[in-house]
């Protein structure tokens, strides 16, 4: 008798196949992340049906960015720093300008932060500075900071007796007082110029996300009923089950001298506008749902928040399990670094701990994550996986305890440390993607979400779009709010909400786009609608699906903050499987998007998973991307955009549904 497997075209899986498979998830998704300098680049080529392609990206190493850093260049002159620090000749006023300029050059790298080592040399080689000279250093270091308007805040030293951050050197590999500083500039307008980092908190229900985030941004201690996880909740039923179900959001600040803005009052919860405007740094965390329920709304905040970063939790006691596989397979497929929290190790017995963090080691370091897990224990290792988080490769693993505090003073310092992440374009046109939509009493319709690229000041005439024609509505923003902090300027890689004039919430919708109605290089030139696209070209990787996948497959297809039922209409084979990468051809079925080639796609129908990356806006069905096969009546005709979307049976579009 024939399997199940066999009898649908589909032989069961090796262990062979499984490794092979996984290794395809982490080679695709850095194929994707290559692809995405496609966007960045201006030169396009038009094909000849009028869909758009992009021109072969240029290769991009971040893991070679490190050597920058140490100054190999045989071209410019080698300056120690040593020589710049305890200089007190003459020449004291040239070297003091020399530092001033570096660690300025180093700020404006840095979006306003940066990291300084007294004692060691940009090489790594020691200044074996000895405690008089350590505290001249220092001195020096201060006049010029106060000159930069900065301050700075003492992460850890060695060798240094009378510091209270000194982390022991035991081995003693290194020689001579040694100290790494956190600089930090002030800033004039803190809720203009503060340096934003998001993080997306995910994990299987029950890990403790809400519960870790309300005690990191309260401050106080959970008594392990659910105390302070009852701060993030947004609905009466989700503080009656104690589980998540919407997309909650939590600010968390630090000062120029990287201390946590809290309330000096115990208990107090500080507002957004407080820690706003006080901070320097402000950490923006999204609170996702864990149960298996809600995956859609996970999924949706995990492609619309734009994460610099993925916190993934784990419960000590119960290890990586249920939506946990899930949710790091997504992370993994979008290329963002991922940090691991393992909760409630006070009421694990620690034979079952040893077991997670033995099964959390060998999944991240599998072929499919290809991460180097670092157990963080003390201050140092801390530090230094902080300043080495720039690697993606890199997983750092804390081991904490919401009732006890155990360690949560190291997540804190890893946070305050964290460098900026993300490459955003301020040149480029202003284009912002809406992820949620507000009817706020006395103000009108407010849309929040991700400034994608460009610069937009409150006053400004927008486009709002596109609706279910396919049509964008001119508009004007009457107020912008970062943090609910009103602003006069919003730019690429910041989170915002802009109020819009005579524009009805209903009319509004997440996965709309927001772009300025005029080129600044031709203001007077007439309005012109932008581009939409019912149909585009992908190529894509399948994770996983029981059968076989043919033209006409349906699914909930999401791009940033899209979501919306998809149809193949075309494949470049006669169908696809578990773990192929494959060109498709898909089309909305409701409505046409605003979509570009180099967008990241993830789709899903019940547990069949694939993600892709747009490659061609546009379809032409006269040219089929498999010759061999015949063109599906389904293609046959291609809509303008802007046209009505054709009527669609319920039973097919139940077959999309999530």
């Amino acid at each position: 008798m024939s399997t199940r497997a066999e009898r649908y075209g589909k032989a069961p899986q090796t262990p062979q196949e499984r490794r092979a498979g996984e290794s395809a998830l982490s080679d695709f998704a850095d194929y994707v992340e290559k692809q995405q300098a496609l966007r960045k680049q201006p030169a396009t080529t038009t094909a000849t049906n009028g869909s758009t392609k992009a021109a072969p990206p240029k290769q991009e190493h971040a893991e070679l960015d490190i050597l920058d850093t140490l100054d190999l260049a045989d071209d410019k002159p080698k300056v120690r720093l040593k020589h710049l620090l305890l200089n007190d000749t003459d020449s004291k006023d040239d070297s003091t300008t020399q530092l001033h300029n570096i660690l300025s050059d180093r700020l404006d790298e840095g979006h306003g932060e940066c990291l300084f080592d007294v004692g060691l040399e940009d090489n790594g080689d020691s200044q074996l500075l000895t405690e008089p000279e350590w505290s001249a250093a220092l001195v020096r270091l201060q006049d010029v900071l106060a000159k930069l308007k900065s301050d700075f805040r003492l992460l850890m030293t060695k060798n240094v007796p009378e510091s209270s951050v000194d982390v022991g050197n035991e081995l003693k590999k290194e020689r001579g007082c040694i100290g790494k500083f956190l600089i930090r500039r002030r800033l004039d307008n803190a809720s203009v110029d503060a340096i934003e980092t998001r993080i997306a908190v995910v994990g299987n229900v029950d890990a403790g996300k809400s519960t870790l985030l309300g005690v990191l941004v309260k401050g106080g201690l959970d008594d392990g009923r659910g105390k302070m996880r009852v701060n993030l909740f947004r609905h009466k039923h989700e503080i009656e089950s104690g589980r998540t179900s919407s997309v909650g959001m939590e600010i968390m600040g630090f000062d120029t001298k990287g201390e946590v803005v809290v309330s000096g009052v115990p208990g107090r919860k500080l507002s957004w506008e407080e820690i706003g405007k006080r901070s320097a740094k402000v950490i923006s965390f999204t609170d996702l749902a864990g149960h298996e329920r809600y995956l859609r709304t996970t999924v949706f905040g995990l492609l619309s928040s734009e994460p610099n970063y993925c916190l993934l939790m784990v419960a000590a006691n119960n290890g990586l399990i249920g939506m946990s596989k899930e949710h790091l397979g997504i992370a993994l497929a979008l290329n963002v670094p991922v940090m691991v929290v393992v909760t409630k190790i006070d009421i694990c017995p620690p034979q079952i701990l040893q077991q997670t963090l033995t099964q959390l080691t060998k999944i991240l370091k599998s072929p499919g994550a290809r991460k180097i897990p670092i157990l963080i224990k003390n201050r140092e290792e801390c530090i230094n996986t902080a300043t080495q988080f720039v690697s993606q490769r890199i997983c750092p693993i804390f081991q904490v305890s919401n009732v006890t505090g155990e360690s949560l003073d190291l997540v804190r310092e890893f946070l305050n440390i964290l460098p900026h992440h993300g490459k955003y374009d301020i040149e480029a046109p202003f284009e912002f993607h809406v992820n949620d939509t507000f009817s706020v009493p006395f103000v009108g319709t407010v849309v929040s979400g991700v400034v994608k690229s460009g610069v937009v000041h409150a006053g400004d005439t927008v486009l709002v779009g596109p609706d279910s024609l396919g049509q964008f509505t001119t508009t004007t923003i009457r107020s912008i709010e970062r943090k609910r902090i009103p602003v006069p300027v919003c730019i690429a890689g910041q989170s915002a909400s802009f109020a819009l004039r005579r524009v009805r919430r209903k009319d509004v919708r997440k996965g709309m786009v927001v772009l300025l109605a005029k080129s600044e290089a031709n203001p007077n030139a007439p309005i012109s609608q932008p581009k939409v696209h019912r149909e585009f070209v992908a190529e894509v990787l399948i994770l996983s699906h029981a059968t076989t996948i043919r033209t006409k497959y349906q699914a909930m297809l999401h791009v940033g903050p899209i979501s919306q039922t998809c149809a193949i209409i075309d494949i470049d084979r006669a169908y696809i499987r578990t773990g192929d990468r494959a060109t498709v051809a898909f089309r909305f079925v409701q409505r046409p998007e605003f979509l570009a080639v180099g967008d990241r796609i993830l789709f899903r129908e019940g547990r069949t998973k694939g993600l892709g990356i747009v490659k061609e806006v546009g379809y032409d069905p006269t040219k089929p991307l498999n010759s061999e096969a015949p063109p599906s009546k389904e293609s046959d005709a291609v809509e303008e955009p802007g046209k009505a979307a054709p009527a669609v049976a319920p039973k097919t579009m139940a077959a999309g549904g999530s």
